[in-house]
């Protein structure tokens, strides 16, 4: 299983998505208000168990983890080191 269809799984099982199959991989999860804080927080917890890497505060940024896109960039570029 690649990493964004990981991810994408982990978000609907995890969070309220009213139509998992119409939220593009681009989308803002925190705009679609699929996860808040929170739910950032739990994803971090996900990634970091799931692929052995650790987030630091610095990088809890929508840049890194708004979308299922970005976050699979985010953990991709992680394990690169």
């Amino acid at each position: 299983m690649s990493i964004q269809a990981d991810v994408r799984q982990f978000i609907v099982k995890n969070f309220y998505v009213a139509d998992p199959a119409g939220l593009p991989d681009d989308a803002s999860l925190l705009d679609k208000g699929v996860i808040d804080s929170t739910g950032v927080l739990e994803v971090v917890a996900h990634l970091e168990s799931t692929y052995g890497i650790k987030v630091d505060d610095a990088e809890l940024l929508p840049e890194n983890l708004d979308s299922i896109a970005r976050i699979a960039a985010f953990v991709e570029k992680k394990k690169k080191g």
